[in-house]
């Protein structure tokens, strides 16, 4: 009896120093390391790839996408675009009654649903005649055919941070005189901001929609 209860003793108290180790060793000591290293490494992008604006100030990540809305009026369901800025990729990923209706980081994903399916052809033809309306302005007319697929799609997670450099160039008569500027001032900034492939093949170019407007937003300080 009572080497069964010392057995049971020890057997305990082996269990609990392993347990104390552990803890101590996987959840004190290896993220403490981990977390220093990728402090001093790569600290950008251990605290999220936020970006400043000029002030300083973070105004978002590179890694997530961001909407660009004028505030709700009364009686609107869905806030119309400021387009006064860049607009990036739709973001109803996964619907619109959904979470994910204006890249809130609750949920994220695809819409899941078929090229035929009517929910998405719905959403796609009124994305696009959106698209030409808003982009058409006096000298320069957008044909639905110069609309390109992300412009009226979301990515596969409904919160990227990018857009073609066609449909960000589509966008460029319609932002310069919303702000002001010469159509070659807003050329510029969509080149300056366009990124190439990952090591020249992998991927496609892209432009960083917050980091773009970043910019704009500097431009049109000078400017002012």
């Amino acid at each position: 009896m009572n080497n069964s209860v010392g057995n049971t003793g020890r057997v305990l108290w082996a269990g609990l120093r392993a347990l104390l180790v552990l803890t101590l060793v996987c959840g004190v000591l290896y993220p403490l390391a981990v977390t220093g290293v990728a402090q001093l490494t790569m600290p950008g992008k251990a605290n999220g790839s936020e970006i400043e604006d000029a002030s300083g100030k973070a105004v978002g990540s590179e890694l997530i996408g961001q909407t660009y809305l004028l505030p709700l009026k009364d009686g609107e369901e869905t806030a119309a675009p400021d387009l006064r800025w860049f607009q990036p990729r739709p973001s109803n990923g996964l619907g619109t009654n959904s979470v994910n209706t204006r890249y809130k980081l609750i949920l994220s994903g695809a819409t899941n649903r078929s090229g035929d399916n009517e929910d998405l052809i719905e959403w796609v033809t009124d994305a696009k005649a959106a698209v030409v309306e808003d982009n058409s302005v006096a000298g320069y007319t957008v044909e639905p055919s110069d609309v390109p697929a992300d412009a009226v799609t979301s990515s596969g997670s409904g919160l990227d941070p990018h857009i073609s450099p066609r449909y960000a160039k589509l966008q460029v008569h319609r932002v310069a005189e919303r702000n002001g500027l010469t159509v070659a001032q807003v050329e510029k900034l969509v080149a300056d901001h366009t990124e190439d492939r990952v090591l020249g093949f992998i991927g496609e170019p892209r432009v960083n929609v917050l980091k773009l407007n970043i910019a704009l937003k500097a431009t049109v300080a000078a400017e002012g």
